[in-house]
């Protein structure tokens, strides 16, 4: 190669300016053009209004996936303010559609934070062909209008509003994904997990995509992840056994939802501040040590285990077993930039603690509960 080929200096370096960058360069905002960056446009639009509800200024959410494509998202809070309105508290939904404000997310487990990347509204915005945005507030209704990212007009008053909230609605850009299909089912699974991790929340998604076969789901959990264990099928023990504990040491909650059922697959799933933590963390090892802990002591206590005996192994503990493990942390400390694995060190030791604690007591008050899962864990090979 010669010499000039090898050239490089500031006269080659591109700056993308605002919303170019994000059709420029999609996948590093959502991960991908296909199926799962498109749902991840869907759970950035709805992280607002999913905390609006935690806060108390909203009591649900709407989620429409409309005939020609779009997503309609709709909620009851206090509308999000418009400047050319006159709000002033808060930045103005103008600002939020046109300017990109990466960062993290706020540090509290009250927050949710369902989009990963912090950017917002705005890389909605910039990929969809079209977005359109209604908000009802102090008894007006205005109206702002996009096209790939572009205001089409100002923002427009169009008369009286009953209520207050915000409507979102947008139709992916052709131009950016590899398909404008959105899943029913990866929606709803979701949402689903955000309702029972949030006992707060009411969420409700429709299809209308077939006029003739309208499909509507609400989601609602008051009673958390127990309500999620106790769906499951073929139970080992009826009761499902649950329990929320604070620890000021780890700064934050633990709830924990199990049951064993007459299988031999084991489902243990964890979460930090409602993102599923699929490489586990210290919170999953906590969880585990605390079990072990307890039903080792109590298969000594009733000598199911002998002095000579070796404890049960994770393998035998965890066949037939399902669990939820949910921590929310004032701040969460994840291993890597995927947020898969919780690192927060405290966390593991509260955990353990909660777990042992609880079930020791669960144990010792439902003998027969107790014999039924000692006897599945007994009958399954060591490995």
């Amino acid at each position: 190669m010669s010499e000039e080929s090898n050239t490089y200096d500031a006269s080659m370096i591109v700056v993308l300016e605002g919303l170019e960058a994000v059709r420029k360069r999609p996948g590093m905002y959502i991960g991908s053009v296909g199926e799962r960056g498109l749902h991840h446009l869907v759970f950035m639009v709805t992280e607002q209004p999913l905390n609006e509800i935690l806060g108390d200024t909203a009591s649900r959410l709407e989620i429409t996936l409309t005939a020609d494509g779009g997503i309609r998202v709709v909620d009851d809070g206090t509308g999000l303010p418009v400047e050319r309105a006159g709000h002033s508290d808060g930045p103005p939904l103008e600002t939020r559609l046109a300017m990109l404000c990466c960062g993290a997310p706020p540090a509290d487990r009250r927050s949710l934070f369902v989009g990963y990347f912090g950017a917002g509204l705005a890389v909605v915005n910039a990929l969809s062909g079209r977005l359109r945005a209604e908000v009802r507030r102090d008894g007006a209704r205005w109206v702002l209008e996009y096209e790939r990212g572009v205001a089409v007009a100002a923002p427009t008053h169009t008369g009286p509003a009953d209520g207050s909230g915000t409507a979102i609605t947008f139709w992916p850009d052709a131009e950016i994904f590899e398909t404008l299909e959105f899943s029913f089912d990866a929606l709803a699974e979701r949402f689903r997990e955000l309702a029972f991790l949030n006992r707060d929340l009411d969420i409700t998604l429709t299809d209308d995509r077939d006029p003739a076969v309208p499909h509507a789901v609400r989601f609602r959990f008051p009673g958390g992840p127990r309500d999620h264990i106790a769906e499951q099928s073929t139970p080992l023990h009826p009761e499902v056994i649950s329990f929320e504990r604070e620890y000021s040491e780890m700064e934050g909650t633990v709830e924990v939802a199990l049951r064993w059922c007459d299988s031999h697959e084991q489902r243990v799933t964890s979460y930090a501040n409602s993102l599923p933590t699929t490489c586990g963390g210290t919170h999953e090892l906590g969880f585990r040590d605390g079990l072990a802990a307890a039903v080792n002591a109590y298969a000594r206590e009733q000598q199911l285990l002998t002095p000579s005996d070796p404890d049960f192994t994770p393998t035998q503990l965890g066949a037939g077993l399902t669990a939820i493990v949910s921590v929310k942390l004032d701040h969460p400390e994840f291993e890597g930039a995927t947020r898969g694995r919780l690192g927060n060190g405290p966390v593991r030791g509260c955990v353990a603690e909660a777990v042992r604690e609880h079930m020791t007591a669960w144990l010792r008050a439902n003998p027969v509960q107790a014999k039924a899962v000692l006897a599945r864990i007994s009958m399954t090979t060591r490995n």
